[in-house]
Order: C-alpha cells, then structure tokens, then sequence
C-alpha cells in the first residue's frame, strides 16, 4: 500500500505519521544500480531483524517472523513500506543492496509522529474575582507524540507566564500501552474588570503543523463595589403629587442587594432591590437625598430633587359690585418655586396687561380670570365686576324721516342695570339698541300736529333722569 502522506525526511531521518503506511527510501530514493542483485531490509535488535529480501528478477520475500510479519513490504524502487506506524517503530531500518561484488548498507532513523486526538478545555472556573488568581480551567491535548504545546490565548491574543497574574502549570503523562503522551496545562489568572467579555482559549502545536484550538469560553467577573450613584428614574423636576423613584447604581458585581436610603434624615433599608419610590410628594419633599451600602456605609451617594409649587390669590374676588366713577384696588399675590407667567383675560377674549380701575366706567363691567403658569403648573383666579349707577340721559334728539311725514325722537342715556326708558307721548316704530356697556338708546316716531314739549325718562333701581325736547308741526318744523 502506498502511504497518503509522503515522509518527512530530515537527513537520514524518515518521520510517519502514527496509524498510517510510511515509506522508508532506500539510498534516499535514488536509482538501482544496473547489475543489482540483491535488496535487503533489516532492523536492529537482539538477533538479527531481517525484514524482507528480493533478489534479481523475483518478488521480494518477507523473511520477519515477529511484529513486521504482516505489516512489511517492499515498493517497485526498493522503499520499505511498514503499515499502520506505531511508536515501537522508532528505530532505525537499513536496506542492503549487492550489486556485483559490493555490499552497501543505507540505515534510516525512522520517527513517528501524531497529532493529539483531541483539544478540551475542562475544569472551568464558575467566576473570576478581580485581583485573586483563579485556577481558570484546564487544557488537555490527549494522546500524541511528541508531546503537544498548549498556548492559552484571551481575545486570540497568547497569556505568558509572569509569575503574578498569569500562571500556567504543564504537565505531560506517557500512556504505558501505547506510549503516546497528552499534555495538560492549566491556567491561574488574576482578572481584572475589563475580562468581564473576553474570550478565553487554548490552542496545540504539533511538528507536523497541525493546530488545534478549543472552543472560546467567558467568566462572570466578580468584584467589591467601588463606587455608588444615585439616580432618579422618574425624571428631572417634579410638581407636587408625582411619585419619584431613587435608585442607587452600585458597580459591584454581583451588584448589592440591600441599601439604605436616607430620606432627608430618616434611614431606611431596601433589601432585595435597589430603588426606594417616594409617592405624592410635596413642596417639603424638596431636599437632599442619600443612598449608601448597609455593609459599608462610607460608600455613599446624593442627590437634590425639587419638587415645584405654585399657589396664587386674587383679590379681590368673586362677584364685585362698584358704583360709575369708584376705584378698585386689584392684587395678585403668588408663592411659587420658580418665575411664574401671568396672563390675563376679560369674558374669555385675552387682553394684553392686568387691568387697572381707577375710575369705573360701565365698560369695565365683565367677567376676569388670571391664569397663571410655571412650566407643567397652572392656577386660575376670576372675579365678576358690575359697575352700578343710577341712569343719566346723555343726548335727546330729534330728526326728520327720509320721507319728511315723520319726526324721529331720539334718548341716548347710561346707567346700570339696565335702564328702562319711557316717552310723554305715544309715538310708533319704538326701536330700543341692544345694552352694551351700560349704554341703551330708544328711538319713536310721532307725527305733531300742535307745538308739545316731549320728555324722555329713563330709570332703574338705583335712580331716574328725566329730559324735554320741544316738537312743532312739520310745516313748521326746521331739520336738526
């Protein structure tokens, strides 16, 4: 049988490979000389090895009685070829040749090698701690020869040996049937914070080039908290009736399980979780927060939480009733944890400042409302004013129709409530404006027939006004 793998050949050294045919050249695969006669294949031992001859025009014979009986033969250009290598085949195989009337002997140092028939990484340390060295895991490369390197690699990168953080133990045992040899090399290794993600492996070398890597594994880091912060979750500013939660982030791994939360003075103690919820805060909720470790209180941690208010009275307020001409006296006072807005609006319809009643006027009668705001907060704060006043009669007038039949009397007047108005005379087409701001005026239309003097009365509960105009026929009359 041919063998799949060429030999390596180092001088008059021939390597195999472990299981499988190895070729073993003769006179380093050179040329037969033209009159030889006879190959021969030998090895050393106690007696005489003799392997197998063939002589001149013949196939060889296997002349071995021990071990080689079954596994020797010779290839067309006199190479030995030994099936199935195994270690006991490290030795030295001589081929002899006659040719003529010489003998010459070519002795060949025959090696085996094998790959490790597996790479485990076993024994892996359920967690590292930063700072104390870990018996990490152990690699094994079983069962070859020579012996496996093993290298351990973090992030693909080889770990040496510094007598500190990294320790590396070797070891290689011979198997007593076999004589093949598996290596175990173990790792000590001190971790620091930044392995929590690297990956970890180990890798062989063999002399025939072969590498062989384990699969990556990771280790949970394990270190004392060293710093602590304390977060609101709920957000940045709050208004009175939120709920705001404290949570206290410690960098520890495992991470804390218990705390305690100093609220403004008053310890309390969480455990199994990390966050504290104040619900329905107030104004007097704003302070000074703490979080600390119960197992070390000297790693603490603080916070200043706000919680804005806003408060207003208007006065004055409710419904108000003034008389024409009186003053009113408006304040608007506030308490508030930041800069207020103030906005201000009469019968709903915004106005541009906050009114000011020196002097009343029927106009100013209406419904007012503040309202007041500070970022998410608003308050509103309304007052009804009626300005009162007994009625007064401003302009009686009179005009022509447009037809020139009729005269047209007019009584502007002013006065709160509403005034009613009433004529001397009966007139016809009685047309009375709408009320607006304490002003009404009523129009009739007669038709004189004699000079008359024509009153107009307007009056309510507070008083009355009473004003004469005189009329004259229409063929007398002159157009106002």
């Amino acid at each position: 049988t041919i063998p799949s793998h060429p030999p390596l050949k180092a001088g008059n050294t021939v390597i195999g490979l472990y299981g499988e045919t190895l070729e073993v050249p003769c006179n380093n695969g050179k040329a037969k000389p033209e009159d030889l006669l006879i190959t021969k294949w030998k090895y050393v031992k106690a007696i005489r090895g003799d392997l197998l001859v063939r002589k001149k025009d013949q196939s060889a014979s296997v002349l071995a009685q021990d071990e080689y009986k079954d596994r020797v033969s010779m290839a067309e250009n006199s190479s030995l070829l030994l099936s199935a290598a195994k270690l006991s085949d490290q030795k030295t195989f001589t081929c002899m040749i006659v040719a003529g009337a010489d003998i010459t002997e070519y002795p060949v140092n025959v090696l085996i090698h094998k790959a490790p028939s597996g790479l485990e990484l076993s024994e892996k340390a359920k967690e590292l701690e930063i700072g104390k060295p870990t018996k990490l895991g152990e690699c094994v490369a079983k069962d070859a020869n020579p012996a496996a390197n093993i290298t351990w690699l973090k992030d693909n990168k080889p770990l040496i040996a510094d007598g500190k953080g990294i320790l590396i133990h070797t070891s290689v045992q011979e198997d007593p049937i076999t004589g093949l040899l598996t290596t175990s090399s173990v790792l000590e290794y001190s971790a620091g914070k930044e392995d929590a993600h690297a990956q970890f492996t180990c890798s062989s070398q063999d002399t025939v080039g072969q590498e062989q890597v384990s699969s990556p594994v990771t280790f949970t880091i394990t270190y004392r908290t060293e710093n602590i912060s304390l977060e609101v979750i709920s957000g940045g500013r709050f208004i009175e009736g939120d709920n705001v939660t404290l949570k206290c982030v410690a960098d520890g791994n495992p991470a804390p399980t218990s705390f305690n939360f100093n609220l403004k003075g008053d310890v309390v103690k969480v455990e199994n979780s990390d966050s504290y919820t104040l619900t329905d805060v107030t104004r007097y909720t704003t302070g000074e927060y703490k979080c600390s470790l119960v197992d070390d209180p000297t790693l603490e941690a603080s916070r200043h939480i706000t919680v804005d208010y806003l408060d207003i009275k208007l006065n004055p307020s409710g419904k108000i009733l003034k008389s024409a001409g009186d003053a009113v006296d408006l304040a608007l006072y506030f308490n508030a944890s930041g800069k207020p807005t103030v906005s201000w609006s009469k019968d709903n319809v915004k106005i541009d400042k906050e009114p000011k009643f020196t002097k009343l006027t029927y106009s100013d009668s209406g419904r007012y409302e503040c309202e007041v705001t500070m970022g998410p907060l608003s308050r509103k704060a309304s007052f009804e004013l009626v300005v009162e006043g007994a009625p007064v009669i401003r302009q009686l007038s009179k005009k022509r129709s447009e037809d020139g039949r009729h005269k047209i009397l007019i009584c502007e007047a002013e006065g709160s409530p509403k005034p009613t108005v009433s004529w001397s005379i009966n007139g016809t087409s009685l047309d009375e404006s709408p009320f607006i701001n304490g002003k009404i005026t009523h129009k009739i239309t007669v038709v004189p027939t004699v000079n008359l003097s024509v009153s107009c009365t307007v009056y309510n509960e507070l008083g009355q006004d009473t004003r004469v105009i005189q009329l004259s026929p229409s063929k007398y009359d002159v157009k106002v």
